[in-house]
């Protein structure tokens, strides 16, 4: 039997061992014969990005060619398993690339009209309709489905929620009962208490938390994926909305002043977090070493930022570490990233599928 053998320091548990890779999967148990390819470092499970928008680009969908493209920049940077939170095209052609990180689709985004960014979702003319459009997108998607939770309304000129509560927790109960689970866009205060009851499984961004919705996530173990990198355009957002709606410009200033103290406090509260650029819409793909440093800078150790990329949302998105029969997804550094994260900037190697690219 033919193999590959890796020596070095295997996180998270920072103990140095011997790992084998045979057909794609680690083996914790002597290959003979296998040819050594790492010997020293650093050998980290392969980086999650848990928000990223493969086939989404600054002026919407892009082209499967440039689909392409965008996963290479996240694998370059690391990154080797992504949840696509909504995408405009169909990337199912991407998941049959053994060169491309694994890719978990949540189907498309489910919206309203003239309630999110034009053409990018679903959009569903009647609230009462949200359930069947959920089945749709769950039979669309890998096991997770993105609802647009609020929105600018026109109406009143600011962020406001998108569907009513009892249409809510019944679009939940049905994604529940196909094995799905469902995780929303959601900017400010009003849109989570309802998202919340109903069940949901995870916040996307979170700008509007409050100390009472922080302790129900909290209690119930919902997570949360702040895009930090991506909140630092709240500041242009609010400049080009302001002429027309003030009221919602000002609200979104006052979301970014206070965020970083408001994720702060959802990590202090036992949320659990994980990291996510929001690449491909107006944030390039790759970014995920400034995203980690990001969740860094806002409280957590190194150690914990890291395994918010990897090994912990490896965990919660449903694929093992570095552990016998895992497959063999490893980003390798000379340097100890727990130490100073800018080591995540230069991988000496990168194992996709056992294959080092």
């Amino acid at each position: 039997m033919t193999g590959l053998h890796l020596r070095g320091v295997v996180l998270p548990d920072g103990e140095p061992r011997d790992l084998w890779v045979v057909n794609g999967r680690i083996r914790t148990q002597e290959v003979p014969g296998a040819r050594t390819v790492v010997d020293g470092g650093y050998l980290v499970p392969g980086l999650v990005d848990a928000h990223c928008h493969v086939g989404l680009g600054p002026q919407g969908a892009v082209d499967l060619p440039e689909a392409v493209e965008q996963a290479l920049l996240d694998r370059a940077a690391g990154t080797l398993l992504i949840r696509d939170c909504g995408s405009p095209i169909d990337t199912r052609p991407l998941q049959e690339r053994l060169d491309l990180p694994r890719l978990i689709r949540a189907g498309r985004h489910i919206s309203r009209p003239k309630r999110y960014i034009r053409y990018l979702g679903v959009e569903v003319e009647d609230v009462r309709d949200l359930p069947s459009v959920v089945a749709e997108q769950v039979a669309r998607g890998d096991g997770w489905v993105k609802l647009v939770g609020d929105w600018i309304d026109r109406a009143t000129g600011d962020l406001a929620p998108l569907w009513p509560d009892d249409v809510l927790a019944r679009a939940v109960e049905v994604a529940h009962e196909a094995g799905a689970r469902v995780t929303a866009h959601v900017f400010g205060e009003d849109a989570l208490p309802g998202l919340l009851a109903a069940g949901i499984d995870c916040v996307e961004h979170g700008t509007g938390l409050t100390d009472d919705t922080i302790a129900t996530m909290a209690a119930a173990g919902t997570a949360l994926v702040p895009t930090l990198i991506n909140i630092e355009n709240f500041p242009d957002i609010a400049a080009s909305g302001e002429d027309k709606y003030p009221v919602y410009a000002a609200h979104m200033r006052d979301l970014h002043a206070r965020n970083k103290a408001t994720i702060a406090a959802a990590v202090e509260a036992g949320i659990p977090v994980y990291a996510g650029t929001d690449a491909g819409g107006g944030i390039r793909h790759g970014r995920i070493v400034d995203e980690i440093q990001a969740l860094h800078g806002i409280g957590m150790s190194r150690t914990d930022a890291l395994a918010a990329a990897s090994w912990s949302a490896r965990a919660w998105l449903g694929f093992p570490s570095l552990v016998e029969g895992a497959a063999a997804d490893v980003v390798v550094y000379d340097e100890d990233p727990r130490e100073d994260l800018a080591a995540l900037r230069h991988p000496s190697l990168v194992m996709l599928r056992g294959r080092i690219l």
